[in-house]
């Protein structure tokens, strides 16, 4: 297929590709608005109500400090802000029923052969960070101090995902006491998967070599290529978010090695990512080329005009149109 043929480094997809959203899903949204609103600083930007397939969806971002969201989440006027956005949401999955008490949670992953790591947020200091979220009763898997790496933190946000605190390399920059700054994921092989991502335009921004695994920053919306991207300043004062694919050695020569996607039955939890493009069938011809498959084509499905690509992991991709759909939902009156 020409999934490995030298051609896939030419394939560029059109219509101008942004990242928009990583998606999570939850179990409660009273818990989850509460903890991404009030303890990291976000913003609810949209919700879709869907009583008919019974679930709903809610997208929150770092704005920028003292910017007003005067918006109605629910509204034509917010999905419109939604769907033309330049910057990257977080997209809460609830399906309804599972704020009960007899629900056994989603899968956060971090377990062996999980490919979803973390989302993060970014903090001039962690060790204040850290402070302010255990008075809000936030638990940790790893404190400041805790473990070899220094200075860093993971909270588990109410589902047990893990969210990291990251120090900014120079504090002062960013107004916003946190700001929405990663999502991480495990890659079988990266130069298949930097090439899959770089055709939807985003940019290596920063490579790191340890001994037994690298990790690569990914970013939309940069404007030049990074001439040296060995220099972790290259991501100094950014405020939207990275990707960061997680290489551990030795995967990409495993024929036996695949990452679990967050999609499976019993291991539900994170679901995908998805980019905004100016039209789903011209960019979805463009990623055909790849040959990685899609899990659903802009016409199969009740959605027409929306698709869901797979990425060389497996891992859900999903394509939408700038301005967005008609997705059915129940809008709010604005």
């Amino acid at each position: 297929s020409s999934a490995t043929s030298a051609s896939s480094s030419d394939i560029v997809i059109p219509g101008r590709p942004t990242w928009q959203q990583t998606m999570l899903r939850i179990a409660d949204p009273e818990k989850s608005i509460a903890f991404y609103r009030d303890v990291m600083g976000c913003t609810l930007i949209d919700k879709f109500d869907f009583p008919q397939y019974e679930f709903s969806l809610y997208f929150m971002t770092t704005l920028p400090e003292g910017e007003k969201y005067t918006l109605t989440p629910g509204t034509q006027e917010a999905h419109d802000y939604l769907w033309t956005m330049e910057g990257t949401a977080l997209e809460l999955t609830h399906n309804y029923g599972t704020e009960k008490p007899g629900f056994k949670g989603y899968h956060p992953g971090n377990e062996p052969r999980d490919g979803f790591g973390h989302v993060a947020f970014n903090c001039d200091d962690t060790y204040d960070a850290t402070e302010r979220l255990l008075a809000n009763g936030v638990e940790f898997k790893k404190k400041p101090d805790e473990g070899r790496m220094k200075g860093l933190a993971f909270a588990y946000d109410p589902d047990g995902y893990w969210v990291e605190l990251v120090k900014r390399d120079t504090p002062g920059v960013i107004p916003n006491y946190f700001n929405f700054s990663q999502t991480m994921i495990r890659v079988k092989d990266p130069k298949k998967s930097i090439e899959f991502y770089e055709s939807f335009g985003m940019k290596l921004m920063y490579e790191y070599h340890g001994d037994d695994f690298s990790i690569y920053f990914l970013a939309s919306n940069v404007a030049d290529d990074v001439e040296d991207t060995t220099s972790r300043g290259n991501c100094d004062g950014r405020f939207g978010p990275i990707l960061e694919l997680t290489h551990n050695h030795g995967t990409e020569d495993d024929g036996d090695f695949s990452h679990f996607n967050g999609n499976e039955d019993e291991r539900q939890g994170f679901g995908h990512i998805g980019f905004l493009v100016d039209d789903v069938y011209s960019a979805c011809d463009a990623i055909r080329e790849f040959g990685y498959g899609f899990r659903k084509e802009p016409d199969g499905g009740s959605m027409k005009g929306l698709a869901f690509a797979y990425d060389p992991d497996g891992y859900s991709v999903e394509i939408v149109p700038r301005g967005g759909i008609d997705f059915g939902d129940i809008k709010v009156e604005s």
